[in-house]
């Protein structure tokens, strides 16, 4: 009895070695994965902070909480499930499928340079006008918009995993979604609250407390408009790669091959730059296919509208 009791617990040891050790590969899966979509996670971030401009500021938090609710649901009850019955049944139509979300991708981007070359806005509605279905609208287009980077988010990371078992997906898949949507509203909940935070801070007695305060308040706007052309950037950059591989993956391979050429060339001539001077050659590349493939997208969207009027 004896013998089998210990028997027992040495299996019981033995497994418990194996599940910490897949806990401990689910997780270095899941990071290399959420490595991969970093873009598209930077992007998400830019974009968010813009549903929120304009409301009352107490209501900001609520919203951005709805907001991440939407988006956690949109990775594991939506996407999650239809990622994983592809990459087990047709592999194949990941990549075409990551392509068109690259497409929309670039054509946002080049979309948001067209209205700021070009002057035309969507007007805004004022704070004070807006209400409780207003803010179901914000809400609603909000949880829209992630759905698209969510999902781009959620197909890279599989992209990255696709050699594991179905159940090791799921788990590195959830744990993704799980981890980028905490990162991603809880950095645009700060974002947004940073100018409150300052108002409070430089309301204090201590100097040092006052000054920093001050300073949050007056980098709020600074912040904003940069987090708006890093999105810009960041929606080009990965959309245009992502269309980069995605081609050299169904077999054409001349356009990522001239563009790993020239980072070689690159490479060669700047010794010294090891793999930073490369990536952005890549980088710079991938924004650019971004932005041709964005502004004929946009061209044609502006163009029909207009033909079909006259």
């Amino acid at each position: 009895m004896s013998a089998g009791l210990a028997a027992l617990l040495d299996d019981i040891a033995a497994l418990a070695k194996l599940a910490a050790a897949s806990v401990d590969d689910v997780g270095a899966a899941a990071a290399r994965a959420s490595t991969k979509a970093a873009g598209v996670v930077v992007d998400d971030a830019a974009v968010t902070p813009r549903y929120v401009h304009g409301l009352r500021p107490e209501r900001e938090l609520a919203i951005i909480k709805k907001i991440a609710i939407g988006s956690l649901r949109n990775k594991l009850v939506f996407i999650l499930p239809v990622a994983l019955l592809l990459s087990q049944f047709a592999p194949w139509l990941l990549t075409p499928i990551l392509m068109l979300g690259g497409t929309y991708l670039c054509y946002e981007g080049a979309e948001k340079l067209w209205e700021k070359l070009s002057g035309h806005h969507a007007p805004e509605v004022p704070s004070s006008s807006q209400g409780p279905v207003e803010e179901g609208k914000v809400v609603s287009g909000a949880i829209r918009t992630d759905f698209i980077l969510s999902a781009e988010i959620m197909v890279i990371a599989l992209n990255e995993v696709a050699d594991e078992p179905l159940l090791s997906r799921a788990l590195i898949l959830a744990v993704v979604a799980i981890a980028i949507t905490a990162l991603v509203y809880g950095a645009v909940g700060l974002i947004v609250k940073m100018d409150d935070i300052g108002l409070s801070m430089a309301k204090r007695t201590s100097a040092a407390s006052q000054a920093v305060g001050r300073f949050l308040v007056r980098a709020m706007p600074v912040v904003l408009a940069t987090l708006s052309v890093v999105g810009v950037a960041a929606m080009l950059w990965v959309g245009g790669h992502i269309l980069l591989v995605g081609v050299d993956d169904l077999g054409w391979h001349g356009l990522y091959d001239a563009v790993h050429h020239l980072e070689e060339l690159v490479h060669d001539a700047v010794p010294g730059a090891g793999g930073t001077l490369p990536w952005l050659v890549n980088t710079a590349a991938s924004a650019l296919l971004g932005l041709l493939v964005g502004a004929v997208v946009v061209a044609v969207l502006h163009l029909v509208p207009r033909r079909k009027k006259h």
